[in-house]
């Protein structure tokens, strides 16, 4: 048996790079456990406290406020603005690019259409829920809205910070409710693969869960919203994990799993918080966030399954050119790196 080797953090880093670390890792933790840690929270004030009936009041009130997630979600200036998003974000680097000729209308409605997931959405996290990026200097006068998992609002606590950081639900009633501004100005962030692409994040490989994801499209046709490819360069070198083939018993176990609580139960191999080998952190390598050219979409009502597919074509061609045309400046030895579609 192979002997784990641990290569230690130099004790000269500068208290810099100690706390973009550190907040790396806070980062992580919160939003790959922070469901689990609210349930676990919540049954304690339940059944173990005398504060159950302020944690029954706040559940009945989360029952009321059930349709926030749905309306342009509730968020908080101070929380995306926070000093600590900018320690996080220079951790990486995660950078923000856009092609030079891109000019974006503020008065048109966006849908972002961004790969890879990762383990969890690094890049995009950065990009579109914190206000610590470049993406305001870019596209000025459109408002950012970050897709998070359903679930994700129905879980107390953990929903208010997920709310707060701009997060909304990638439900249908949720998407047309951004994209329908008749004014324009909306730029909404959402990862079409969902988080069945962590099950296929290994350092230089991008799977991407969109062959048959066609549901996006429909929405876009139905509202007349550009489609933009985006594509985060590094998403999937932050972390490895145990390998696996489709067949096994691991998959079986995560697939039971997806299908009962709705998230993808992953195994990630980062590193720790004072030497590289292994742990929860991130590998500090840089994410760059290349943001395509929009593919104009003509406002269909009803549109047919013909136009569906000829425009859901339109934008695997128009993602895949731009990630064949952007990995040289982003990848390293990137001839034999391409995109595969599942």
């Amino acid at each position: 048996m192979a002997k784990l080797r641990v290569e230690f953090a130099p004790l000269t880093l500068p208290i810099r790079r100690r706390v973009q670390t550190l907040t790396a890792a806070a980062w992580f933790v919160t939003m790959a456990y922070g469901g689990m840690i609210s349930i676990i929270l919540t049954l304690y004030l339940v059944f173990g406290t005398k504060y159950w009936w302020i944690t029954i009041s706040y559940m009945i009130w989360i029952f009321l406020d059930r349709y926030t997630s749905e309306t342009g979600g509730r968020r908080n200036n101070w929380v995306q603005s926070m000093e600590l998003w900018q320690y996080f974000k220079n951790y990486f680097p995660i950078r923000l690019h856009r092609l030079p000729w891109i000019q974006l209308s503020p008065k048109k409605n966006y849908l972002f259409c961004c790969f890879p997931h990762g383990m969890l959405p690094t890049g995009t996290f950065s990009v579109f829920s914190t206000k610590q990026g470049e993406f305001s200097d870019y596209f000025p006068g459109l408002k950012p809205y970050g897709c998070a998992m359903a679930q994700h609002f129905h879980i107390p606590f953990f929903r208010e910070i997920v709310l707060s950081l701009g997060g909304c639900s990638p439900s249908e009633n949720s998407l047309n409710y951004l994209l329908s501004k008749e004014e324009g100005g909306n730029a909404v962030a959402l990862l079409v693969g969902g988080s069945t692409e962590a099950y296929y994040c290994k350092p230089r490989q991008y799977k991407l869960v969109l062959k048959n994801r066609k549901g996006f499209v429909r929405i876009a046709l139905t509202n007349g919203s550009p489609l933009v490819p985006v594509f985060s360069f590094g998403e999937t070198d932050l972390f490895n994990q145990i390998n696996k083939g489709d067949e096994s018993f691991v998959r079986k176990c995560q697939e039971i799993l997806k299908k009962l609580f709705g998230i993808s139960p992953i195994i990630p191999l980062g590193r720790g918080l004072l030497q590289y080998s292994f742990g929860l952190v991130p590998h500090r390598r840089p994410v760059n966030v290349v943001v395509g050219q929009p593919i104009p979409v003509e406002k269909t009502e009803n549109p047919t399954q013909t136009q569906i597919d000829d425009l859901h074509k339109m934008f695997v061609d128009s993602l895949i050119n731009l990630f064949e045309t952007q990995k040289h400046n982003y990848i390293k030895d990137a001839d034999d790196i391409h995109i595969e579609l599942l």
